[in-house]
């Protein structure tokens, strides 16, 4: 595991978590320089995506580690972790579990998808040979750009290509081993039903344009989150209009401190 920090030297520390088989340059790479003005912040690269030797094994294993680091680093609080797609994951294990606290949670565009063994273990086959490909070929099929363009338009495509170039890029040290083993325990990794934390507050920043069944799963998983919905496709936000996706964080966390003075 490695923790990348950056920002001020203070008590409101907010702790980044990548997605799938990214790194925390990729991800958020755009936002940290905005965080960084008001914030300690700390980037986590997950085993297996750290480029140090070792394999991404278990989600319960990584959470277990990074608990460990906040306990021993951040003296078991931080004022907020943001989870990028699998990244919203590991944040609501940390909030679940109760081992660290957690003020404000954020779930990034997850799709907290979950399965059996035997249906995850189907799903794992299919999926992590198709990233293999594309980071052994290290470029992006015409068919799959073909798609895009036609279900994106021209515009969000090309910003998405230069998203997929850079996690190409990334991605590229993985195991295959790494690739599978975060996927799968992904899926069969239990989240529990209607989350919720004495002071804390979960906000999930919700893109539409995933589909509505994500709002369901967001409302099943957390008790009472603070949905932000947003006019946009899977992180687009976070990706590719850094300065809203700040100005939206800041008001989430502003706005739970209004409430709490006027107590």
């Amino acid at each position: 595991m490695k923790y990348l920090i950056a920002g001020k030297e203070n008590e409101k520390t907010v702790l980044l978590l990548p997605g799938t088989c990214c790194t925390s340059e990729l991800n958020f790479g755009k936002i940290v320089p905005l965080l960084a003005r008001k914030y300690k912040v700390i980037c986590v690269d997950y085993d297996g995506f750290d480029g140090k030797p070792g394999e991404f094994t278990t989600m319960t294993d990584i959470t277990r580690k990074i608990e460990r680091y906040i306990i021993k680093r951040c003296d078991g609080e931080v004022f907020a972790a943001y989870g990028s797609s699998l990244g919203g994951s590991f944040v609501g294990l940390l909030i679940q579990r109760g081992n660290v606290h957690i003020r404000h949670g954020f779930i990034g565009s997850s799709d907290l998808d979950q399965s059996g063994k035997f249906a995850a273990k189907i799903e794992t086959a299919i999926i992590a040979p198709v990233i293999g490909l594309l980071l052994k070929k290290g470029t992006i099929p015409k068919w799959a750009v073909k798609v895009m363009k036609k279900k994106m338009g021209e515009e969000v495509t090309e910003k998405y290509m230069d998203f997929m170039n850079g996690f190409i890029a990334s991605a590229g040290s993985a195991s295959m081993k790494s690739v599978r083993n975060q996927f799968y325990s992904d899926l069969i990794t239990p989240l529990n039903k209607h989350i919720g934390v004495e002071d804390t507050t979960v906000h999930i920043f919700y893109a539409l344009k995933m589909g509505e069944k994500y709002r369901e799963r967001y409302l099943e998983h957390f008790a009472a989150p603070d949905i932000r919905e947003q006019n946009y496709g899977h992180e687009e936000l976070l990706f590719f209009e850094p300065e809203k996706w700040f100005e939206e964080f800041e008001a989430c966390v502003s706005e739970k401190n209004d409430k709490q003075e006027l107590l």
